[in-house]
This record gives C-alpha cells, structure tokens and sequence, in this order.
C-alpha cells in the first residue's frame, strides 16, 4: 500500500515538476540534464499501473514534457545485475528477472510489453534490432483476413471464423493504441463478371458484421464509371464495378521500436544487438531442470554475462528451432518457413488513399497493391524457403508479381521491371505442433509451446494478433513460472508512446513553430506522434537553410534530426537500423538509401563517437543489406563513404577516359535508367558509349540521320516495320534527318524496342541485344 501511494505521488511530483522546469528551461534541454533523476523516478513509479507517458496536453498541442527512455548502456548495466549507472551490484534477488524474453520482433516486443505492464520484472534481448527480421517486412496491413473468412465459409470452418473474428477484434485495438502510426484504408476489390458483384457484396458485408461493434467504417459497391473515377489505373476492359471495404495499414517497424520504448517506459529492460548464445539450466526442488535464464553477448562490444529470470520466453519467429535446440538439441523443428515478396513501385501507380486486391490471381494467391510511405507495395509471394537473417526475393517472384498486376491495370500504364525500386522477402514462420499425431500438418494461427525444462516458445501469428499472441503467452508464463503480478493484461488500452498528444492536425502547429516543409511536417506527425516535437528540437540549426532541418535525401521527407533522435531514444546502432527500420527509406527506395548512407553515417559518427575504421564497416553492412533490398552485387565494390557516381568524376577530372567517364554521364545519370527502364548495366554502358561517339557536338544531342547507325553500333534487332513508329511516340521529328535526338528519348525508343523484340523471341538469349535483365539484378529493379 504504502509503495503504490508512494510510486503515485512520484508520477505526480515528476510530471509537474517536468511541466514547470519545461517552461522555464525549454522542454527538451530540461529533459536532457535530468535524464538520470527522470531514469530513477520513474524506475520507482513503475510498479504502479499509471502510465508514465500520459500528458495532460491537448491533443495536438506542444506536450509540456518528453519522457526520456534510459541509455543503451543502463539498460546493459541492469541486464548485468549493477545499477543503472554501473556504480554497485544489486543482491540476487534484485539481480533475478520474472522473466527473460528473446526475440525483439512484434510477438517478443508486444510480450515484454504485456509483463511489464502487469508489474512484473522483464528483460527483452534481441540479436540484431527492433524488427530486423519478419516484423519489419510485412504486407504492412492490420486486418482480419478476407480470404480466411471466404474459406471459413465456404469450408464450414469454424476455426477460421474464430480466427477472422479474434483478428477483427485486434484490428480496432491497434488503431486505437497506436493512431498516428495506423489507420483505416479502403481497399477495392475489382469486378468484371455481373454474378460475382453480390457474391463480393455478401462477404464484404459479412466481414463489417463480424466486426460488429469492433468495426470500422462499412464496406460499399461502386459502379463502373465511380470505380474508374476512383481507381484510374484500373483495367476498363470488361469492368463491371467494384466493392470497397476497409482495413487498417501500419508502419511495421516503427511500431515495432514504439512497442520496445513504450516497454521501457514501463520499467522493462529492453536491449538490441545482444544475442544469447546458451540458455541457463538448474534443477528445481523436485529435481526437473528448468530453464532458469540465458548467456548473453552484446554484439557491440563481445562482453558476455549471464542474465537470470524465473523464465524464458522465445519469440524469435523463423528462428525459433535454433532457441528450442539450446534446450533440445534433439527436437524436430516446429517452423515451417514460407517466403513472402514484396515490391515498391512509384506512387503514380496507385491512389493516393486506396489499395487494390486481385481476389483470383493466375495460381489462387491473393494479391495486394497498396499505397504505403509514400510508395506502392505489391506482393505478396507464398513460397517455401530455408531461414536466413536476410533473404533475398527471387527473380522468379518478382516477375510473377509483375505479370499479376499487369493484368489488373490499364495496358496504358505499364509497369517494367525497373519501375522497382525496392523488392524484399521475408519469412513468415508457419508453424506444427511437435506434441500432434501428425506433425506434417500446420497451426493455422499462432501456437504455444512448452518444452519439458519450462521454455515457452510462442510461434506463427501475425501482425495484427500480435497482442492477442502476447497476452496468451505472458498467462502461460505467469503460471509455468509460478509468478505474482500485481494486475491482470493491460494493453488493451496502453497507449504506445507518441500517442497522447497526436491528433490529425498536429502537423500544421510543427509547420507554425519550427518552419518545418509540410511534407516533412505530415511525415513527422504520422511517424512519431507526439514525439515529433523531440525530433524537430533536434534538427540542425546551423545549416542556413530557408526550411529547418536537412533531408537525407532530396526525394524523401526524412531529415537528419531523425537519425539523431533514433541514435538518442531507440537505441539505433547501426546505419541499417536508422535506413531501413527508423526511417523506412531503404524499404521504399533502395538506391536512394544508398545514396543517403554517407550522411547517415556521418551524423551517426558524431553521435556514437565511431572512427574511421566503423564509419567505413558500418558502410559495408549498409551496402550488403542493400543487396537484399534491390541494389546488385556489384555495389559492393564500391566506396560507400562517397557519393554515387563520385568515383567516375574523379577519374574524368583525372584525364582517365571509358565507358563511364565520358561527357555523357554528364548529362545523365546511368542509375536512373538502371532503375526505372529495363536495361542492366552493361546495356547502359554500351548505349552511353555509342551516342556518345555520335554526340559530336558533344551537348547531349544526335541527330535522327544518326539514330539507325548508333543502333547498328551496338547490335540492336530492329524490329519488323522499322523504328519509325517508336522514335515517333518518343516525340522525335523524323520528318527532320537533322532534327536533334536527346539521350533520354533514346533510351524511351531502345526500352519499348526491347520489350517488343523479346515479346517475339527473335533475338537470342543471353548477348547484349538488349534482349534480357540479367539473373543476377534478382531481388529489386534498381
């Protein structure tokens, strides 16, 4: 009694004097001074369900105190069992966790989340980050599953329904505790035969009924000329109408981090980049061994020490069997892994504000095509597959993505194969019961499993159910692990931190107060909340620039105070945890994250204080994880640490002359069309060389008496009819044989070339005849 009296007036006392110091000092700086009094306060209120995030600002109003989570490094001081600032060791029972988590994805992060909100004492330790894995590469959906109901249905399945109605449920809860990171999108379902309009109107309906209290807005029809008017893009041909229901959409891996520092901010320990390389055994009073906690290593610094709890929970996803064979080595696996590709393709391709769903692809997979960050992701892929950290997508499905969505649009919009700009494949961690008859067979949902030492595994799942999954696991622990938490679940109403004074309109105050550009201000709001305010005070202000804060990338509204807030309150430690999961620029532009990697890494220095010799490892990591997202290989054999392309001007300025240094590369950028045309990279080469050698004037122009001869230089198959018809709709004068031909128009002529050329099979497989993109771009357009 007298410790909950006591947290109470502590909560009190810090928020006050938060409000008042804030004022005084300024909201930030105060907060920065006192980050070890703060640390201390609320590691005493935490016990205390009073959510230590709450403000009493108004919704999109300046909040009058930012929360600070504690370092990375008094976190690590807890897992060893010092005090936070490493100055004692704590007794053994102070030492003790209720419970160790592994696994800092979604299902690990929201388990963590759950037992610390109870009262109960948790440490989280991840291997790599936040999201590096599953959690951070999925469709990006809060749903209940279409397909799952048209299957329970027309299957008579009552487990599916059960499931469908339990992730509905979710959807509502996860709008709610996190608003500024999700929300409602429409989503149409096209239809082009008269019988399947009610057949889709029934379900759409169904599912809003299944919802029922739970749901969001209802689902409606849309005739032909309504649906082309909302979906332009869309195949006119045989269009009957279409139906429209609503979903909800996600920022994955910003969540991932949300649900990590919200922990924190409820007393967890939480650590990435820390892996555990075996797991503790000791035999209880009946003489059973029992998991009793793990050895850890911080992959930083290779420090190892062990951390004890009362129990271990693996949440570790498509690497659950390697967690599991710590405790047996003999067990068969219990994960199924399947592969999902994803593509980002240019916003043009999509609404603004609605995705599409193919119901009937070519072999029964659904597919999805949504607007996202600013982009379009389309997938997704459902492939066997072995578990690696960082897979590649296969050429084979992207392609067949591709040829899906071609059927769906308008054959006037066309989409090549270098309109990608980003391509991913994550696992998802299907998953069998080893303790079931027939272990051949899949859970459908997520499963439970406890091993006879007392490891409790929870597996498979999804991302909307991931609180749900978390919930069920944190009940087997409190009970396998005998333990007393002081409430029953919370997190159905704990909101995530960023949420307390988000609204819809906060943006424009960020515009009013700092200057910001308006698309950096939405970006901000929608990213990080409330917490927007913390970002913005630390953008650089000694840049004389007309807009506060620098972009990382011209393209994008990502600038350079969010990599230092993601270094200071997320506990990122690395360039691909600040490219690709605090910022989500390398899943929605690969190249882009390239080119951006030399700034990243340069703010990341100053803040991490790291040398030369880490800024240029840091870079290399940065450029093979790249490779997973889109780039070739052949990006590895660059100097990541200098600009695209700042290797080839080098060289000119040297006197040193070839393929890429010639005057042409001047007046165009050989990536570009690397990303956005169908040509490899050697096709490019050959094509800038041969209009250079005609360019004589050397302005970036020929003229169209040279346009055959430069064509016949480089081999192309000119197709039957000649090339009139494709200079003409590239808008050359042909009329004019001394009329000017500009290297972009060449390459409209030589891209729609060869694509007709390879149409027909004329050309053989495998030279340069611009026939082919070669195997090895597998993985992205770029």
């Amino acid at each position: 009694m007298w410790r909950h009296q006591t947290a109470q007036k502590v909560v009190k006392y810090t928020a006050a004097s938060a409000a008042v110091a804030a004022a005084t000092y300024g909201t930030v700086q105060y907060y920065q001074q006192h980050k070890k009094q703060r640390s201390a306060l609320f590691a005493l209120a935490t016990p205390v369900y009073a959510d230590p995030l709450q403000t009493p600002t108004p919704p999109g109003m300046r909040p009058h105190a930012f929360w600070t989570p504690p370092s990375r490094q008094e976190m690590l001081n807890d897992l060893k069992g010092l005090s936070r600032d490493g100055s004692e060791e704590k007794t053994e029972g102070e030492r003790e966790f209720d419970v160790l988590v592994i696994g800092g994805g979604a299902t690990g992060a929201g388990c963590t989340l759950d037992a610390a909100t109870r009262g109960l004492r948790v440490a989280m330790v991840e291997r790599d980050d936040f999201a590096s894995g599953t959690s951070s590469k999925s469709t990006k959906l809060v749903h209940g599953g279409v397909r799952y109901l048209q299957k329970a249905i027309m299957g008579l399945d009552y487990e599916q329904w059960k499931m469908v109605r339990e992730a509905l449920h979710e959807r509502k809860t996860f709008l709610n505790i996190a608003p500024y990171l999700s929300n409602e999108l429409p989503i149409l379902l096209p239809v082009y035969t008269w019988w399947q309009l009610p057949y889709f109107w029934i379900g759409c309906k169904m599912y809003d009924l299944l919802a029922g209290k739970q749901g969001i807005t209802g689902s409606y029809a849309l005739g032909r000329s309504k649906t082309l008017e909302n979906f332009p893009m869309l195949r006119a041909d045989g269009l009957v109408g279409s139906l429209v229901y609503f979903d909800g959409q996600h920022n994955d891996a910003r969540m991932n981090a949300a649900l990590a520092v919200t922990a924190a901010a409820h007393g967890a320990v939480v650590a990435n980049h820390v892996e555990v390389t075996s797991l503790i055994k000791e035999r209880d009073d009946d003489g059973r061994e029992r998991v009793r906690g793990a050895m850890v290593r911080d992959n930083e610094t290779g420090a190892e020490w062990a951390v004890r709890a009362r129990g271990v929970i693996n949440a570790t996803g498509p690497f659950s069997d390697a967690i599991l064979k710590m405790d047996e080595p003999q067990m068969a696996d219990i994960v199924a892994p399947s592969s999902g590709v994803h593509l980002v393709l240019p916003s043009y391709f999509s609404p603004k504000n609605m995705g599409m769903l193919d119901p009937a692809t070519t072999d029964g997979r659904v597919v999805f095509f949504l607007p996202w960050e600013g982009g379009v992701v389309a997938g997704t892929t459902d492939t066997r597959c072995d578990v690696t950290a960082d897979p590649k997508p296969s050429e084979k499905e992207i392609e067949w993505i591709l040829a899906e969505i071609r059927r769906f649009l308008s054959p006037e919009v066309k989409i090549r194969r270098g309109d990608v700009l980003s391509a991913w494949s994550g696992i998802r961690p299907l998953v069998r019961d080893p303790k079931a008859q027939n272990t051949k067979d899949l859970v459908r949902n997520h499963m439970i499993h406890e091993s006879d030492s007392g490891l409790i595994t929870i597996a498979g799942g999804k991302w909307t159910t991931y609180r749900e999954m978390a919930k069920e696991t944190v009940d087997r622990a409190v009970t396998s692990f005998a333990l007393r938490p002081l409430r029953d679940c919370q997190t159905e109403h704990v909101r995530l931190i960023g949420s307390h004074a988000w609204s819809d309109t906060m943006f424009i105050k960020l515009v009013q107060s700092f200057g910001v550009d308006l698309d950096v201000a939405q970006h901000l709001a929608h990213n990080y909340g409330d917490r927007a305010w913390a970002v913005c005070a630390l953008a650089d202000r000694s840049a004389q620039q007309e807009a506060l804060g620098e972009r990382i990338h011209p393209r994008y509204p990502f600038v350079d105070a969010e990599v230092r807030y993601a270094v200071q309150y997320e506990y990122a430690l690395s360039a691909v945890d600040v490219i690709a999961r605090r910022t989500r620029l390398a899943f929605l532009d690969a190249q882009a994250a390239r080119d951006a990697l030399p700034k990243v890494i340069d703010i990341m220095a100053t803040e991490l204080h790291w040398d030369a010799a880490r800024k240029q490892k840091e870079a290399r990591k940065a450029l093979e994880y790249l490779t997973t997202m889109g780039l070739p290989d052949s990006i590895l054999s660059e100097d990541a640490l200098l600009p695209a392309n700042a290797k080839a001007k080098d060289a000119k300025r040297s006197g040193v002359t070839n393929v890429r240094t010639t005057r042409t590369l001047d007046l165009v950028d050989p990536a570009s069309y690397y990303r956005r045309g169908v040509f490899s990279a050697e096709e490019i080469g050959a094509i800038l060389a041969a209009f250079s050698e005609f360019d004589r004037q050397g302005d970036g122009h020929i003229v169209v008496a040279d346009v055959l001869p430069m064509f016949d230089r480089i081999n192309v198959p000119v197709p039957e009819g000649g090339v009139e018809r494709y200079l003409q709709a590239a808008g050359v004068d042909q009329a004019d044989m001394r009329a000017s031909v500009e290297v972009e128009q060449i390459f409209d002529v030589l891209g729609e070339i060869k694509e007709a050329v390879n149409a027909k099979g004329r050309a053989p497989r495998g030279e340069l005849n611009l026939n082919q993109i070669p195997t090895h771009r597998s993985g992205g357009g770029v």
